[in-house]
């Protein structure tokens, strides 16, 4: 009794966990989840912005606290439920539950989490006024990156390029001293209640490098004014040299993360070689891209099947304990669990920088209900995957031996 009670609080888990990252466009609470949960973000922060209105926190108050006290509700059970659910997640693989779940507890998404309910907690405990510590609530607005592949692209494009932006940096604030110090040459005697130090100037030089331009400090003599003028050239040059760094950075992150899916990867899959332009078609629709870098863990031995995996261009390799296989460009791996509805016995790992075509396990039964002979395909090389690899001894043939069942659509 206590091992099916073990087993159905790990189905439970995993299916949290499912839910939850949200990697399925065929789930349908899957999807509903996270929609009302970007709702909620939009909603509660829209109402922070607002309550700093006397005359709306006035007449809204109670609606005010009503949506606070809803997300607060909503955020901390996800929050935990998350904490709850992070063994599922693959990069934990080989980690205890509970040093999974303090991983997770100190990655940057669980942190905004944290931060964004916390204040909440901490007003209830503290009785000092904390309104200022109440604007972290604004935090939760950056829990849609986790729900926007464009801003988890701009996060790694920052953080790849982290070491160029603070070169940048160091040289802007090189230029500040540089040009405060010969600005407090040229002015201190003309202008000694603005010009008359090195720091007096340096608000000058800041606000001149960085193209603001306020007003409220200009230089009067005429060497005052040619070091204004070479000031602001270089204020241009250096505004565009950080945006250029970062917009290079975004689209090389949007190019290797969301490329595109061409007829070209489809077809040449062998799998689906040989079908139609409609089959192609309708296979390029539910397809999704991604890009992974070397050394990423794929598919993790142990968690149940939600998606099949093409290479469009790389390799991986399937970590057997005999003899680790390498599958390379126009290879597929994941469609036995998928397929037998098993769990993974073989965890798969990316060798170089691979792209990879992603057929979820609901659209894969819709296509294979649509097409019957793309499923009679896919169940012979399943057959000869699996009589091949039991003649061999390979770890795979035992993935026809522990079924289980996808989740339910809602």
């Amino acid at each position: 009794m206590r091992r099916r009670q073990r087993v159905q609080l790990a189905r439970l888990r995993r299916r949290v966990h499912f839910i939850l990252d949200g990697s399925s466009s065929s789930d349908r609470l899957t999807q509903v989840v996270h929609r009302l949960l970007v709702l909620l973000v939009m909603v509660s922060v829209a109402a922070v912005v607002l309550e700093s209105v006397p005359r709306l926190l006035t007449k809204y108050g109670a609606a005010f606290f009503a949506v606070e006290a809803m997300a607060i509700a909503a955020f901390t059970g996800e929050y935990l439920l998350r904490l709850w659910s992070a063994p599922e997640l693959t990069p934990f693989a080989g980690l205890g539950p509970w040093r999974s779940r303090l991983k997770f507890a100190r990655s940057p998404s669980a942190i905004v989490d944290l931060i964004s309910i916390l204040p909440f907690y901490l007003g209830l405990i503290v009785p000092a006024d904390l309104r200022v510590l109440l604007l972290l609530r604004l935090v939760r607005f950056f829990k849609l990156a986790r729900y926007s592949p464009g801003m988890r692209s701009l996060v790694t494009a920052l953080q790849a390029e982290r070491k160029a932006l603070l070169a940048s940096a160091v040289i802007l604030f090189g230029l500040v001293l540089v040009t405060a110090s010969a600005m407090h040459l040229a002015e201190h005697a003309a202008q000694p209640d603005k010009f008359g130090s090195i720091p007096d100037a340096m608000w000058w030089a800041i606000v001149t490098l960085t193209t603001v331009g306020y007003g409220d400090v200009v230089p009067v003599t005429l060497p005052g004014r040619l070091i204004a003028g070479v000031t602001m050239v270089m204020g241009l040059m250096m505004l565009a040299l950080p945006v250029g760094i970062i917009a290079t950075a975004f689209a090389d992150e949007i190019h290797r993360r969301e490329f595109v899916v061409t007829w070209g990867m489809v077809a040449r899959v062998p799998l689906f070689s040989g079908l139609d332009a409609a089959d192609i078609a309708e296979i390029m629709r539910h397809l999704r891209a991604q890009t992974v870098p070397a050394g990423t863990l794929i598919v993790r031995r142990g968690e149940s099947a939600q998606s099949m995996y093409f290479i469009a261009s790389g390799a991986v390799e399937v970590e057997l304990p005999k003899v680790p296989v390498r599958l390379a460009e126009g290879q597929f791996f994941g469609e036995i669990a998928v397929v037998r509805r098993t769990r993974r016995t073989a965890s798969v790992r990316a060798l170089e920088p691979t792209k990879l075509l992603i057929l979820d396990a609901r659209d894969l039964e819709m296509l294979i209900e649509r097409n019957p002979a793309l499923g009679k395909r896919l169940e012979r090389v399943v057959r000869e995957r699996t009589e091949l690899q039991a003649r061999n001894g390979d770890i795979l043939a035992s993935e026809v031996a522990e079924p289980y069942d996808l989740p339910e659509q809602v």
